[in-house]
Order: structure tokens, then sequence, then C-alpha cells
């Protein structure tokens, strides 16, 4: 029997019981509203669903638009383009910017105005017109002929020599052509504070001073200087390990196979490192084991409880907020980046003691507020999870002055070395990798310091005297 005709047979039977059969139709009529309910839901299911579809294809289409261009991937994004830019220079009314009299001066030339150029008339009100010219004068290599003398001591029973305070070697015979202090320190300045490779070093060397150097000859030379300044490099990790404060990153890196940079840097010096890996041993080798100072990073899982204070980039939390935001909007997403501003303002507020800390515990109560009960939405629930995780230290920075909110420092001083990398692909060895890391350690500190690499490299490369 077919289901209609099941229905038509039950219904016959209730003709004569008509309360029950207005209750089935009552019931399937509630049957019916539920099944409408369903129905509705899921269709504004479906319309978020098509929504959220036409939004992450429109994204990648402009993904695959951006990565054809011609700047891709460093282009600046079009909502970060200033559409009307300011009138170049300074604003009206700022204090005089030209370049200083110079301290010292070579030469003085007087230039006397005997009669008009034009007319050859004599000229009145004749007076001084003042101009000083810096320029760099014609280079060509100065060259010594250095002969030095060697014989043997009765009394020492062994072979001396003289030596001079310009010498950077003891070699002779094929290796007696040498390069000076000065020129060392040059090459060094442009490989590895400018960021110029190797053969480019060499290029200017020739075309500018006129010293021919291959850069296999360049690249042994600074291998001898890396050696005698590690001694340097291993204090200034010392220091580190004895300060307040780190800050730091890593980037791929390649060392004749796929390694790791990591920079550790403060605002008085900066650290590379080359490594094999990016595990937790290559952090704790380099701050140690039981580091007392508040340790800056990225939410990279390596640097979680490594020591007791640390302290996450806001930059990285306010993207991760910024890119849920994008994708879904919500009420919740803009708390939760509301707070962090708050955070930061209150780094920097003026007020008193007292008025900081009713501050800072009502930034406490919020985060709790915020950050302890799960999410229903998974992309709200993502965030929640990434900051709750680092509840902790959430505002850490608040405690210590010297702490800033963010880890820009160690990706400032992670940039000159990704350029680098892409022009020199990183080292082939491990004395490459050693020799790169050194020098530019001390490069780049000599730069926050304020003093001079090309100075301390001249002194570096001369044989000490005795």
């Amino acid at each position: 029997m077919s289901d209609q005709a099941q229905l038509r047979a039950v219904l016959e039977g209730l003709r004569d019981q008509p309360d029950q059969l207005i209750e089935i139709v009552l019931r399937q009529a509630g049957v019916i509203d539920d099944l409408k309910e369903q129905i509705k839901k899921l269709e504004e299911q479906i319309r978020d669903l098509t929504d959220r579809n036409d939004k992450l294809q429109q994204r990648l289409d402009e993904l695959e638009r951006a990565a054809h261009r011609p700047a891709a991937p460093f282009r600046i994004k079009d909502k970060h383009r200033v559409i009307t830019p300011q009138k170049p220079g300074r604003r009206k009314g700022h204090a005089p910017a030209r370049r200083p009299i110079p301290e010292h001066i070579d030469e003085y030339v007087e230039v006397p105005l005997s009669g008009c150029p034009h007319c050859q008339g004599e000229v009145c009100n004749v007076h001084a017109v003042v101009q000083y010219i810096e320029d760099i004068p014609p280079v060509r290599p100065h060259v010594t002929k250095l002969t030095t003398f060697s014989g043997d001591c009765p009394r020492c029973q062994k072979e001396v020599r003289s030596t001079h305070p310009m010498q950077v070697s003891l070699a002779e015979g094929a290796a007696g052509v040498q390069l000076g202090s000065h020129v060392l320190a040059v090459a060094c300045e442009l490989n590895k504070r400018h960021g110029l490779t190797l053969r480019r070093t060499t290029e200017v060397l020739k075309s500018l001073f006129g010293i021919s150097i291959s850069p296999g000859g360049l690249v042994q030379a600074m291998h001898r200087l890396a050696k005698r300044l590690n001694g340097q490099y291993e204090a200034m990790i010392e220091r580190m390990r004895a300060g307040p404060l780190i800050h730091s990153d890593e980037t791929s890196w390649w060392l004749g196979k796929p390694g790791w940079l990591w920079v550790f840097t403060t605002p008085e010096q900066t650290i590379y490192h080359v490594a094999q890996g990016r595990g937790r041993n290559v952090l704790t080798d380099m701050i140690g084991l039981e580091y007392g100072g508040v340790l800056v990073s990225d939410c990279l899982g390596i640097y979680d409880n490594v020591n007791q204070r640390q302290h996450k980039c806001y930059s990285h939390h306010l993207k991760a907020i910024s890119e849920a935001h994008e994708q879904k909007p919500s009420e919740y997403m803009q708390e939760v980046r509301a707070l962090l501003h708050a955070a930061m303002a209150l780094k920097g507020a003026e007020l008193p003691p007292d008025r900081i800390a009713s501050l800072r515990a009502e930034l406490e109560q919020q985060a709790d507020q915020l950050l302890s009960v799960p999410r229903p939405d998974n992309i709200e629930e993502k965030v929640r999870r990434r900051l709750w995780k680092q509840r902790d230290h959430l505002f850490t920075f608040l405690d210590y002055p010297e702490v800033p909110a963010t880890n820009n420092l160690a990706e400032r001083q992670l940039r000159p070395a990704v350029i680098a990398r892409k022009l020199s692909c990183g080292n082939r060895t491990a004395d490459g990798a050693h020799t790169w890391q050194v020098l530019t350690s001390i490069a780049v500190t000599c730069v926050q310091q304020a003093q001079s690499f090309v100075k301390l490299i001249v002194q570096t490369a001369l044989l000490p005297q005795r």
C-alpha cells in the first residue's frame, strides 16, 4: 500500500474522532513551522558562506594580481597609500637647515675684482662674498716600499726581525704585495656595514681608488680580521647576557644548506648569529639558561617559558587582530584592539603613580573579561587563544621603562641582513658565516654607539707591536 493510501485510511478512521484529527493537524503545523525556521536559518548560513566565499575569492584575485606586479611583494598596499601627499619640504617657520661651515680649511683662494668683467670699467662698493667648497682630492694609491731586516740572536737562540707599525702581515715573496689597513677598513665598511657584495666592493675599490683585489683575496683578509675580533664578539655576548633587555628575532639564511640567521639586539649593541637550526637550544646557547632580563620577541613557540620575564610584540598581535577583523568584522575584535592601544597609551602617559596603578588594574580586569571566556566564533576564538596564551606577560612592558611595546628594534636590525641575503644568498661555509656574523655585528654596534667601524678595523688590521 502506498503512503497516500495509508494516510487516506488513517483519516477515514478518524472521521468520527474530530478532536484527535485536530490535534494531529496542529502537531503537523508545528512541525511545518519548525522546518520553516530551520530552512530560514540554513538560508542565512548559505548567504553568510556565500559572502565569505566571495570575499575570499576577491582576496585571492587581489593576491594573484599583486604577485604579477613588478614591485611585488614589496609594493605598498592600496589602503596604506597617501592619496593627497603633503607638500614636500619642512613646514613654514622651521629652523634653517644648511650645511655647517667646515671645521678646517686646507686652502685659501681669493679672486680679486679689478674691473667689470663685461666692460672692464671701474667697480664701486666692492665687498667680499665667501664660499666654502668641500671636495675629494684626486685619489691614487699611496704605495710604501717597506724594508725590514731579519737575523739570528745568539742570546735568544732564534731568528728575529724588525717590524714597522704600518705592517698588517709578515708575509713575503709571492705575498709581499699587501693591502694596507685603511684599504681593508674601507672594504669591510662597504661590505659589512653598507651591504655591498664582495664583487661590488672590489669594483668600488678599483674604480674609486685604483686598488685591485679579487673577491677571494678579500674573503681571506676578512677571515683574518674576524679571528682577531672574535674576542670582542664574545664579550658582546657576555654583556648581552648580563643586560636588562634583549630583542630577538630570526629569519632564514643559507649556510651551504637551509639555515637560520638570529639577531639579538639592545639599544647599545646588535649580535648576529648564523645557525643550522631554529630550535630552543640555539636560543639558550646565546642568551644563557638563566637569563634574568626581559626577552622581547614574537609568538614563536621556542621563546615560551625560556626565561621568567618576557614580552610579546604588540605589532604582531595587532596584525593578527586586523587580519581577523578584515575576515569577519566584529565588536569583539575592536574591543581587543582598543585594549592593546590603551596599554600603549598608558606607557607614555605623564600621570601620577596612583593614577597609573589604577588604570593598570583596569586594564588587567578588562583583559580577563575579554580573554578568559571562549568565543563561539572560530575567528574570534583564534585571536582570544593567541592572547590568552600570553596573558601572564601581556603587559610586561608597562613594568619596565626600557621595554617598548613592540619588537621593532630586532626587525629593523634584521632588515639590512635580509637585503644582504637577497644579494649574496647567505654563506657557503661555516667559516664564511662566522666571519660575516662577527664583522657585521661589530659594524652595526659601532653605528649604535656612534663609533667609527673604519678606525676599529684599521687598528685591528695592524700587527701588534712588541
